[in-house]
């Protein structure tokens, strides 16, 4: 989800944090939901998989290759998130994602950046240069009064945490899941929303990456990727959306109406 800049493989050291849909030289693999950075190059993935990947994930491909029930058929053993709290009792659940959604992120330094995170790869520290995207702060203040929100990023959380420390600064997001949350399925980083411990049809996935929610494509308000266009104004034309969203028993009916227009 993110493109941070375009490494070449002999700056494979710097590469290990974004995820789908990005290039493989070890800094990229940081950030992001594809199958291991911004651009996704196979030759990196088979020499980087093994050291990067948690073994749940390693777990869940093999499930899915060569269980006879598939993997996202498979009731989870243990949930992702707590009991709902009192305060979010009765709200449906809105999972946000963070690059290209909320943010974009750079290791090519940003003059106009808004955050600027260090994170430790390989025993070098790397700055990230962090964009907020317009309006992002009136979206979460909003979404956080109307929803139980949670950050779910295929990001690694060694970035992703400190950005979101940053970026909430009103305890919007009730609980954040990274990486080590998705399931690794078919090369792209999954967010499986039967494992969160919610009722499916209260459930509501925002994401800019259309694989991040292969599993469950009715529970999504699809947005576009935010790269740094400061004239954007996506998230404030989806709030009236999702105030119409929060007051649905069952959000499926307004977002099947939703991908029929």
């Amino acid at each position: 989800m993110i493109v941070v800049s375009r490494l070449s493989k002999t700056t494979r050291s710097q590469n290990i944090i974004w995820g789908n849909n990005r290039t493989i030289s070890s800094a990229c693999c940081l950030i992001g939901e594809g199958p291991i950075a911004f651009d996704y190059n196979s030759e990196c993935l088979a020499d980087i998989s093994m050291h990067l990947y948690p073994p749940v994930n390693c777990l869940f491909a093999f499930l899915s290759m060569y269980s006879s029930v598939p993997y996202f058929l498979q009731p989870p053993a243990k949930y992702l998130l707590p009991e709902v709290s009192i305060n979010d009792y009765g709200k449906n659940c809105v999972v946000i994602d963070l690059d290209e959604t909320l943010v974009h992120s750079s290791f090519k330094p940003i003059s106009n950046a808004d955050f600027i995170v260090p994170v430790e790869i390989d025993g070098t520290v790397h700055q990230v240069y962090v964009l907020k995207r317009p309006h992002v702060d009136e979206f979460l203040q909003k979404m956080g009064e109307l929803f139980e929100c949670v950050l779910f990023t295929a990001s690694l959380a060694k970035y992703a945490d400190p950005v979101a420390d940053l970026l909430d600064q009103w305890g919007v997001f009730r609980a954040r899941l990274f990486r080590e949350s998705c399931v690794f399925h078919r090369g792209n980083y999954v967010k499986d929303l039967s494992r969160l411990g919610r009722e499916l049809n209260k459930v509501i996935i925002v994401d800019n990456s259309p694989a991040s929610y292969i599993f469950h494509p009715e529970n999504a308000v699809p947005v576009q990727s935010w790269f740094d266009d400061l004239t954007d104004t996506e998230l404030l034309d989806l709030l009236p959306l999702f105030e119409g969203l929060s007051k649905e028993t069952d959000v499926y009916t307004m977002l099947q109406s939703l991908r029929a227009r």
